[in-house]
């Protein structure tokens, strides 16, 4: 750390410095704002983080703000994906040192024998890539924000034969089953395997950008076989909707209702008034889920690559 700045946990009223100051930082490289305010603020708010052992603020020797960085850990301690922010090199070593050792201490308490540390680095931020390579770090897969824009009024599409649309999940059977579907659809991919059902539903009760209102349901013969998860996270930065998570389960692929949902969210979302939809995509992905985006007009204005570094407990 350099002489005179210190570091401290982080706070929940962080939230919006740390935004304005990542909304600097990638607005330099992008032309535009990686993070809304309301996804840092939701993300720091989110039950399964917890600031005052999950993240730190760096302060320069006048106390303003030089630095942050956030290590959210898998519910069964085997992943820790870390958020690091500052224009000074020692300041980043520094919080990338500190997630680490947090990481060991989350792999530990699981009684585990390595845990998977993962940073995420926008493509072009040479600075941070660097960093991170010499740390240790090697290049595991790319995450892709895909976007459409609208060029005028979306007409909503026809549901596939036989299937049955639900709209919202404002009860419990209907929230679980939604998570069931996400569950069985991600199976095999632990990055993406959603929370246990408590956990999930909790997360998302604390986001001010979701609505239960915003998760939709596909049935074929009574029971849940697709959902999309949408909320509002990029309404106030891009004016666009956002779906959060799109699944459809093994058994009920290849009947179009991937393609049906993103069309009936893009509907919703232009009949709200919204410029556009955007959603993320690992382009590792074992199902053909880049090819689908684009299939439909969505391209690519965001990629992030994952750094990842195995540390042994």
């Amino acid at each position: 750390m350099p002489a005179g700045y210190t570091a401290r946990p982080m706070r929940l009223d962080d939230a919006a410095t740390i935004a304005e100051r990542s909304g600097a930082y990638t607005r330099a490289l992008l032309g535009f704002a990686k993070h809304s305010p309301e996804d840092v603020a939701n993300y720091l708010g989110d039950p399964g983080f917890h600031p005052t052992t999950d993240g730190w603020v760096v302060l320069d020797p006048d106390c303003r703000f030089a630095g942050s960085a956030t290590a959210m850990s898998s519910g069964d301690g085997s992943r820790v994906n870390v958020e690091a922010l500052s224009e000074t090199p020692a300041i980043v070593t520094w919080l990338l040192d500190r997630a680490a050792r947090r990481a060991v201490e989350v792999a530990q308490a699981a009684g585990r024998t390595d845990v998977l540390m993962s940073v995420a680095v926008i493509r072009q931020d040479e600075f941070l890539r660097g960093i991170v390579s010499a740390r240790g770090f090697e290049l595991g897969t790319s995450v892709h924000r895909m976007r459409i824009t609208f060029d005028g009024p979306v007409p909503a599409p026809a549901a596939p034969d036989g299937a049955v649309v639900r709209r919202g999940a404002l009860d419990e059977p209907s929230r679980r089953a939604a998570h069931a579907v996400l569950i069985e659809a991600f199976r095999g991919q632990p990055s993406a395997l959603p929370r246990p059902f408590e956990e999930w539903a909790a997360s998302r009760e604390s986001r001010s950008t979701f609505d239960w209102s915003q998760l939709t349901t596909v049935e074929l013969d009574g029971q849940a076989v697709a959902v999309t998860e949408c909320n509002d996270n990029f309404v106030s930065t891009d004016n666009c909707g956002y779906i959060g998570r799109l699944a459809v389960v093994p058994s009920a692929r290849g009947r179009g209702l991937a393609k049906f949902l993103l069309h009936d969210a893009f509907a919703v979302d232009a009949a709200a008034g919204r410029s556009g939809t955007i959603l993320h995509v690992d382009s590792s992905n074992p199902t053909p889920a880049v090819a689908l985006y684009t299939g439909v007009g969505m391209r690519p204005d965001l990629i992030s690559d994952i750094w990842r570094r195995t540390i042994t407990v």
